[in-house]
């Protein structure tokens, strides 16, 4: 019996070491190594899947003899998805989808599946659930049922000879962690299981034109479960995020190779499924009818458009030596550094304060031209007095307390009018040259200016 071949692989950054250690020397991780079968070489190496890209045969070829083929795009039926994925599904496309447990990837997938089984030839591979269970879920959500062909298989190469009898367009992988590939002696959902069976699927789906959804779970700190050469063989990896009690799922993209990668996409969790929401400022800023200190409204830009999301802030006295600061949507170091530029630039002290810093609705805010409302909700909440109604505010701050421009201030300053705000604390770049109907702008250049126009 010939002896099995090993390698060892970190599951975050995918480096491969002769043998096993507690620390990866690439990403400095630990504890994220396992060990690898490596699948035995087969003479028939120049088979239908010699690459990811499913290449049959190879050749040197200049930019201009390349035939570049237009692969029209095709509607998913959800407008949110479509944003996402950068205008719609492209054929022969490998698209990871991955979110915690019950926050509805299986619901929005069928969903899809169904309604794109009425133009198309639509697979749903199922590995997790019997067919009774997606039947019954399908008939629950009132979907059309008739035309969507189903299979329960978890072994790659049945599949793939099952899909090229029936040829579809359109495929669904639920979920990859459950897949096995024959060639590989360790259990699915191993890295080894993992790896080789995305890469499996990746081929078959370039090769064919089929454009597939593959489903993945993610771990405990919610990041993509499986070796990190998962997200790189793929063509588009996007997140469905939001508590599993609450009402709203955020999708959102990390890699697209056909799109931008900081879109976003919000769904409504109903009985009837996942419903699109088509205004999301609308449902972030439902807000009490009594101001309370603390709260303002801020303009993010995800994607292609502006959002305006609110944010909160408490300040309150500790009784701990180290006073806590917490954030929810926010990054926790970005936080620090405001609080120091506050006590530096505009001689407010918080260090005997908790800060508790929390975005309204689940959305995750990254960009800098949070600093500034950030800055002003706390003020308010330190100061115990509440900010105007109709008040907006956005601007990035420096470590010198300088206010710096943001991107897309009109367009900021536009949606922030549509939605009846009178208000705005903005950079003086982002100012505009003409005057807006109903709009009062207050240019700011540094914080000191900031702190004036709101005591005004």
């Amino acid at each position: 019996m010939a002896k099995r071949k090993t390698a060892f692989v970190c599951s975050d950054c995918g480096a491969e070491f002769p043998r096993w250690q507690g620390q990866c020397s690439e990403c400095k991780a630990w504890n994220t190594i396992s060990e690898f079968v490596v699948s035995p070489a087969k003479s028939t190496a120049k088979g239908n899947f010699a690459g990811y890209a499913g290449q049959t045969h190879s050749q040197i070829q200049t930019l201009n003899e390349i035939n570049v083929e237009d692969l029209p795009r095709f509607s998913s039926g959800l407008k949110e998805l479509d944003r996402v994925l950068g205008g719609g599904i492209v054929p022969g496309s490998a698209i990871l989808i991955g979110g915690s447990p019950g926050a509805g990837k299986s619901t929005l997938l069928l969903q899809v599946m169904c309604q794109q089984a009425a133009t198309k030839s639509a697979l749903y591979v199922t590995g997790e659930e019997s067919l009774q269970q997606v039947a019954m879920r399908a008939r629950r959500l009132g979907l059309p049922d008739d035309k969507l062909m189903m299979l329960a298989e978890t072994n790659v190469e049945m599949i793939c000879d099952l899909a090229l009898k029936q040829k579809p367009q359109i495929m669904v992988i639920d979920s990859i962690q459950v897949m096995h590939v024959s060639d590989v002696q360790s259990a699915p959902g191993s890295v080894s299981q993992v790896r080789e069976s995305a890469a499996y699927l990746t081929r078959f789906a370039k090769q064919h034109h089929i454009a597939m959804f593959i489903v993945g779970h993610v771990t405990k700190d919610g990041s993509l479960a499986g070796p990190k050469v998962l997200e790189h063989c793929i063509d588009c990896s996007m997140m469905l995020e939001g508590e599993s009690d609450g009402r709203f799922r955020t999708l959102r993209s990390h890699k697209n190779r056909f799109g931008a990668v900081n879109e976003l996409g919000v769904f409504g969790m109903t009985d009837k499924g996942v419903k699109e929401v088509g205004n999301p400022s609308a449902i972030f800023l439902s807000r009490s009818d009594s101001q309370a200190p603390g709260s303002v409204v801020m303009v993010i830009w995800e994607g292609t458009r502006p959002l305006l999301v609110e944010i909160q802030a408490l300040v309150d006295y500790s009784q701990l030596n180290n006073p806590r600061r917490v954030t929810v949507g926010l990054e926790q170091n970005r936080l620090a550094m405001l609080l120091a530029v506050m006590h530096r630039h505009g001689n407010v002290q918080m260090n005997d304060q908790d800060v508790f810093v929390n975005v309204v609705g689940g959305v995750k805010v990254s960009e800098t031209a949070a600093d500034l409302a950030l800055l002003v909700a706390m003020i308010s909440s330190f100061r115990n007095r509440a900010l105007p109604r109709e008040l907006i505010v956005f601007g990035e701050v420096g470590l010198a307390g300088e206010i710096r421009p943001v991107p897309n201030g009109s367009e900021r300053l536009s949606e922030a009018v549509k939605h009846g705000f009178k208000r705005a604390i903005v950079p003086k770049a982002n100012a505009p040259k003409n005057k807006i109907a109903g709009l009062t702008v207050i240019p700011v250049t540094k914080l000191s200016d900031a702190l004036e126009a709101l005591d005004a």
